[in-house]
């Protein structure tokens, strides 16, 4: 895509997603996006550009990591519960509790039992979730190897996004095969009607941020009146007659 035909089809789609959050705000409505995905697939730039256009009052990003000492003593879905958002507001998680039956899984900080008990746990959850009224877009960015290997030779080149290479990247590529299954199991057990994951090419990232706007305007979508409301009588006009 041109990068001009690719900025005019961003800007329409941040300003369709803007008109939505105000919609969801004056509606009451909630809403929760979640990224999943190999390293460097682009999430960060991908989440970037959706925050960008948004009214950060009512919006959450959550970037998850390993649990702190704290979180690991308690029930591990407890972590993700605190941040789920209230009325008007949205939520989007940076990796999320699909980590049980992914890195815990490849990496055994969960044992077999634990992570094949969490694909039920997962989906109850999201379940509620949906029946209390919540807007759920699960997105998985996927990309090739020789892609993901040509992003981190790039990185190498940039000192702004160098730190970002760590050995843990190394080492996951190493087991590229473990998690490709991982993520498989994933998007196979756990993409109900209300909550599917839709698997997104990003190893173009232009056209892979389209496509995650496109797939959280249309879920946003649903259900809401989008048109602004016009202003009180009373309002417009004591500003027609104001000096």
């Amino acid at each position: 895509m041109e990068r001009g035909d690719y900025k005019k089809a961003l800007n329409e789609r941040q300003e369709r997603l803007n008109l939505v959050q105000q919609a969801m705000v004056r509606q009451g409505k909630r809403g929760i996006i979640v990224f999943e995905g190999w390293d460097a697939a682009g999430k960060g730039s991908t989440i970037r550009r959706i925050a960008w256009c948004l009214d950060p009052r009512t919006l959450h990003v959550w970037q998850i990591s390993a649990p702190t000492s704290t979180e690991i003593n308690d029930h591990w879905l407890r972590r993700f519960w605190t941040r789920i958002p209230s009325r008007g507001e949205i939520a989007i998680f940076d990796r999320s509790w699909y980590g049980r039956v992914l890195v815990e899984r490849v990496e055994e900080f969960a044992t077999e039992e634990e992570w094949n008990r969490a694909y039920r746990e997962i989906n109850e959850f999201e379940s509620s979730l949906a029946q209390e009224g919540y807007h759920i877009v699960k997105l998985f960015l996927n990309i090739s190897r020789e892609t993901q290997l040509h992003r981190f030779k790039q990185r190498l080149e940039v000192p702004t996004k160098r730190w970002k290479l760590t050995p843990d990247d190394i080492r996951n590529r190493s087991r590229w095969d473990e998690y490709e299954n991982a993520y498989s199991k994933m998007i196979e057990t756990c993409s109900p009607d209300f909550a599917p994951w839709h698997k997104i090419n990003a190893n173009s990232k232009k056209d892979a941020r389209l496509a995650c706007l496109d797939h959280i305007i249309a879920r946003f979508s649903e259900g809401l009146d989008i048109d602004p409301p016009d202003v009180d009588p009373l309002v417009r006009g004591y500003l027609k007659d104001a000096d």
